[in-house]
């Protein structure tokens, strides 16, 4: 591999910032273009659905402060790259120009899911949608969200905080049911039922129907919930139309590369929401959509850019803020099959949960308790071998390996 000279960064999202200004960072002073879709600089989402939501602030956490990219000689443009053409180590913008590249890489990112017949529904994505939904999270507003997942329980919170009259419906019987397994959900399902949400759960929402002034959201039930805000929060969908184009080797819904990150395609990596990586700790592949994943996975792919051969080896992480819960996720459990241990007692919503597959730590969830992330984190890299017993009575840091 020859050093490259000329790097193209398609998608100005957090995996895409964060990359280029590693790239900076370790010393690189070839030409680096940083393609988005957006008009703002880049920015982390997390704080769109929790402080920008509650009204705490109006802007989100910037990746880099105003001036970084053109300080460091990081060429941002509000432009949209629309082909690639790998054969040629090309991209094409939306005016049709071209730009050569040595090496490129893919950190398009998700879109919201969206439902067939639910037009004109909020999405929750960018600092638009967030500030634009939040100017209708108003007190005693009907506000109905489909989905309770994470964004959607998120949602529910900010607009309970707002005053607002909020429904969530959600065809699985508990919140986060698919993340957590049913014993954990019922956690958030009491948490935000204590906090006034009316739940509809193990329904469907089929359609929104409109009486004069009035839009009601109608369950597969016979429910009908009379709604002035209506939110969509049922998952996103990764953007690998253009790696699709491209010809990339597809898997697991995202774009498929090696445990270093790079895709089928000779000098293009992938990184973030896209990236169905082939992780050196994991059985078969794994695509994550949380920001700690597409922050850690842009800055290391600045080191294979580089010609590093680096495998990503991280574990997945994630937080949520609801009410006055917070919580941590470490790790990837199979709620379905693996044993969840849990250390505290759940009602008191200050507790650790644990994930156990053939006795090892596959993930840890920590709830209003916040002494032991360091030893979780230590816990799940290295799958350390645990019983329910050695969890729930020993000294955590006990169960962790010497060096």
């Amino acid at each position: 591999m020859s050093t490259p000279r000329r790097i193209v960064i398609v998608g100005a999202g957090l995996a895409g910032a964060s990359a280029a200004i590693a790239l900076r960072e370790r010393g690189f002073d070839g030409e680096v273009t940083l393609f988005g879709r957006e008009p703002h600089a880049p920015y982390e989402l997390p704080p769109l659905s929790k402080g920008v939501l509650l009204g705490k602030t109006d802007e989100p956490d910037w990746v880099a402060e105003s001036g970084h990219y053109a300080d460091h000689g990081i060429d941002l443009r509000h432009t949209e790259i629309t082909a690639l053409r790998p054969a040629d180590h090309a991209a094409v913008d939306a005016t049709g120009a071209e730009h050569r590249y040595d090496r490129l890489l893919l950190a398009t990112g998700s879109r919201p899911r969206t439902l067939p017949g639910f037009d004109g529904a909020h999405l929750v994505r960018t600092l638009d949608d967030a500030l634009a939904l939040r100017e209708k999270l108003t007190a005693d507003a009907r506000v109905v969200i489909l989905g309770a997942g994470w964004i959607g329980c998120e949602v529910a919170a900010a607009a309970r905080t707002h005053g607002a009259r909020v429904s969530m419906a959600d065809p699985l019987p508990l919140p986060l049911q698919r993340v957590l397994g049913a014993e954990v959900a019922t956690v958030f399902r009491d948490l935000h039922a204590d906090h006034g949400v009316t739940l509809r759960l193990g329904v469907k929402a089929t359609g929104i129907d409109t009486r004069g002034d009035t839009r009601v959201v109608l369950l597969d039930d016979g429910t009908e919930l009379p709604a002035d805000v209506v939110v969509a929060g049922v998952g996103a969908v990764p953007r690998i139309e253009l790696a699709e184009q491209a010809g990339l080797d597809l898997a697991a819904g995202g774009v498929a590369v090696d445990a270093a990150l790079r895709t089928s395609a000779p000098d293009i990596f992938a990184a973030g929401d896209i990236a169905a990586h082939d992780h050196p700790r994991y059985e078969g592949r794994v695509r994550v959509e949380h920001w700690d994943n597409a922050k850690r996975q842009g800055t290391h792919a600045a080191g294979n850019l580089l010609d590093g051969d680096d495998p990503y080896t991280a574990s997945p992480f994630f937080f949520s803020d609801q009410y006055d819960l917070g919580c941590e996720y470490r790790g990837l459990a199979d709620p379905e099959t693996d044993e969840l241990v849990v250390r505290g007692d759940p009602s008191t919503r200050e507790f650790l949960a644990f994930w156990l597959r053939d006795g090892h730590v596959t993930a840890a969830l920590n709830v209003n308790s916040w002494d032991h992330g360091d030893t979780l984190q230590s816990l799940v890299d290295t799958r350390a071998p645990a019983t329910a017993k050695t969890l729930t009575a020993e000294p955590l840091e006990a169960l962790t390996p010497t060096p």
